[in-house]
């Protein structure tokens, strides 16, 4: 898959983002080792802290049908800027993958490229 390919993966899950609350809806599309993706979208909650960021949910997919050999992984918003993980998403991918390269997508689906290590320096890890 190319990464515009897996970038217009995530920007397909723009649709299925549930965001009553931020009105940001952002979609995700996680590349494996095989070339297998998994895709998710942010799912919000009047709870706020029981919300899930799209990241989140596409590793957590794959990591629950026994997959940890991510590659990279496309983050679209609708905005002008470059959608960016936060810094929860950007701890949840240090753990399954520190060397996960993030495609970072506008609303124009232009992307900007990062390694982790560029997104989360000095990081916590055991």
């Amino acid at each position: 898959m190319t990464e515009k390919e897996l970038c217009q993966a995530a920007m397909d899950m723009l649709e299925r983002s549930y965001c009553p609350y931020s009105r940001f809806p952002v979609g995700a599309a996680l590349e494996c080792s095989d070339g297998t993706v998994f895709t998710g979208c942010n799912i919000e909650n009047a709870a706020y802290g029981a919300t899930v960021c799209a990241e989140r949910t596409a590793i957590f997919k794959a990591v629950s049908e026994g997959r940890r050999d991510f590659v990279r992984i496309a983050v679209a918003g609708r905005s002008a800027d470059y959608c960016v993980p936060c810094g929860t998403c950007r701890q949840v991918m240090l753990e399954f993958a520190p060397g996960l390269e993030v495609l970072c997508v506008n609303g124009a689906g232009d992307y900007e490229k990062y390694t982790l290590p560029q997104l989360l320096p000095h990081s916590f890890t055991l």
